[in-house]
């Protein structure tokens, strides 16, 4: 495995791995950082226009002639566009801002769902076979939506704030000091309760995210599963479940929205106090004549600065932990350990043009716990084009051979060679370009029977295609398709599961590969058809080395070897006939079959 880099477990370790991640896109949100700060720089400064209007319609700065009241129009004219101008220019910057910003977010998401989606390509598999499919969509969908979302709501918003607060704190002490100090007052007390709600909540959104994966996998779960709970009545069941988690889901989602929800009362009550305070000091200081009247009009938009900043943090107090939440999943599932890099790894040491098909098991051993090995000391020669079966009871290790061969799986001890070449010294990808595997576990995508068929070839031929469809048994489904092999199907509706399993056995059919891994490959068809795609299969098979794992041993019969395999080890070698003749466990399950 390739040693990830071990992920961050607290908050700002987390974030540092956002922003490494995020390198690309310092350029733009620096350009919109500089935009937010002008705009709130703009803001700040528009109390002064609004103190200097107050005071040119105050009565100290009223003309009385002819018992008429004159205001001093010029300048109030050109005080309010002024005061227009920087308001207006102010929106301009900041809706300018958030766009650059939200466009390199959304590009910042998608490079991660692009990581992610390279990351799942280069997982072991034994990942996927320990981790809930619904928990890891749940980190490809959710948690990178919820990561985007607090970056947008809370990155600018963070920094406007950061600035209007410290400018306004300025503006204000340059201004009259002693209103400065009373304003000052609520700012502990906004800490303090800021800080203690963050303490609690974090963890809860933390929980949060992980409820949400483990709901989305238990409906996930109900979805697939639908015919099983169905046919076995646990609709109630399932319903229980599901109920149990997402309530655990509701009430973490209530207490944090809940602790979320105190920082706005909180910030309005002192809003008030602060208003109702600045007009008290405000009023002694204009009356003792130590201030105009305009300096507490002023001061009031000033407030109204000082508390905006204060609220939206704690605001976006929620969405920030909500978004640490999810990236730390994002980033645990970006550090997880990856298949070995093989590019260093020579290319064409198997010749492709003439493929020998021997295969050798070399005193292979493996275990998914290294301590409790599945398979203990396998050791077999293939001879070029056999055709090899490999059977045996439930749990007895005969897909996972056929996993190691194909290296979805690292031997744990031992060798296996492919025409005399280590499958360790090749690449993955070579390995598997010389097999072909038709599974016991169907895979059909949306999209047209074709492109099921052909995939991800390129050299399929209408004549070729047209007779796998015989082969497979497939023309007369297709007859009755709309639009032929081109008509659109849908996975989990359009085909029967014997009718998938011809799809899959047609893929492997069109391409053609030297050498076949036939892994229960007729258990979804009825018998007539069975008996169709065995000849099938013996034509596909004649010449080529194929390995089949069979438990209908009708289809075996005629294999030039058969091994069989009980409790990891290889009990039997031979053929049918000598099998039969030893007498042991091949005969007892073959006799099991067809004397019942």
């Amino acid at each position: 495995m390739t040693k990830a880099k071990k992920p961050a477990t607290n908050n700002f370790g987390r974030l540092g791995d956002l922003f490494k991640f995020a390198r690309k896109y310092y350029a733009p949100m620096a350009i919109s950082i500089v935009f937010l700060i002008a705009s709130a720089v703009l803001s700040i400064l528009t109390p002064r226009y609004v103190q200097t209007l107050t005071n040119l319609i105050s009565p100290a700065e009223l003309t009385v002639k002819e018992g008429l009241v004159y205001v001093n129009m010029d300048a109030f004219i050109q005080t309010a566009i002024t005061l227009l101008i920087f308001i207006v220019s102010s929106f301009l910057l900041s809706m300018i801002s958030g766009m650059v910003f939200n466009v390199a977010v959304q590009k910042l998401s998608r490079d991660i769902r692009t990581a992610i989606s390279v990351k799942t390509n280069h997982m072991p598999l034994n990942y996927f076979d320990t981790k809930q499919i619904g928990d890891i969509l749940s980190v490809i969908t959710n948690d990178v939506d919820a990561l985007a979302t607090s970056l947008q709501n809370s990155i600018t918003l963070a920094i406007q704030a950061v600035v209007t607060l410290v400018g306004v704190i300025i503006a204000m002490f340059i201004s009259e000091w002693h209103m400065a100090l009373v304003v000052l007052i609520s700012l502990p007390i906004i800490i303090v309760a800021i800080l203690v709600i963050f303490h609690f909540a974090n963890p809860l959104f933390a929980k949060n995210q992980n409820l949400l994966g483990e709901v989305n996998a238990e409906v996930e779960e109900s979805f697939t599963g639908q015919i099983v709970i169905k046919a076995f009545g646990a609709e109630k069941r399932k319903n229980v479940q599901f109920q149990q988690k997402n309530g655990l889901l509701g009430k973490a989602l209530y207490s944090s929205q809940a602790l979320g929800g105190i920082i706005e009362p909180v910030m309005s009550v002192l809003s008030y106090l602060t208003y109702a305070a600045i007009m008290i000091v405000g009023g002694i200081l204009y009356a003792n004549g130590q201030i105009e009247l305009g300096l507490i009009t002023g001061f009031l938009v000033y407030v109204s600065l000082f508390q905006q900043p204060l609220s939206e943090i704690g605001q976006i107090g929620s969405t920030v932990q909500l978004g640490i939440a999810a990236a730390g999943r994002v980033f645990d599932f970006l550090a997880e350990e990856e298949l070995p890099d093989e590019s260093a790894k020579p290319d064409g040491l198997l010749d492709h043009d003439h493929i020998r098909g021997e295969v050798e098991f070399r005193n292979v051993a493996f275990g998914y716990d290294p301590s409790k090995l599945t398979i203990k000391n396998f050791n077999q020669k293939i001879q070029p084009g056999m055709k090899v079966a490999i059977i045996g009871p439930t749990g007895a290790g005969k897909t996972t051979l056929v996993n190691l061969l194909m290296r979805f799986y690292e031997t744990t001890k031992g060798d296996i060679l492919v025409d005399g070449v280590s499958i360790h010294d090749m690449k993955r990808e070579e390995l598997r370009s010389v097999f072909g595997m038709i599974l016991q576990e169907t895979w059909v995508i949306n999209g047209t029977l074709r492109e099921n068929i052909v995939y991800n070839l390129q050299n399929v031929s209408e004549e070729r295609l047209n007779e796998i469809l015989k082969e497979t048994s497939l023309d007369h489904f297709v007859s009755t398709l709309p639009n032929g092999v081109d008509t659109v199907i849908q996975k989990d509706s359009a085909l029967s599961a014997g009718q998938k399993q011809l799809v899959t056995i047609a893929r492997a059919m069109a391409e053609n590969s030297p050498m076949l891994i036939l892994d229960e490959a007729t258990s979804n068809v009825d018998t007539r058809t069975e008996i169709l795609i065995q000849n099938a299969m013996d034509s596909l098979t004649k010449g080529r080395t194929s390995f089949v794992i069979a438990h209908r041993l009708s289809t075996i019969k005629n294999a030039d070897l058969i091994i069989v395999m009980k409790a990891g080890d290889v009990v039997e070698t031979g053929t049918h006939d000598s099998l039969m003749a030893l007498g042991g466990l091949y005969s007892e399950i073959y006799n099991s079959q067809f004397n019942s």
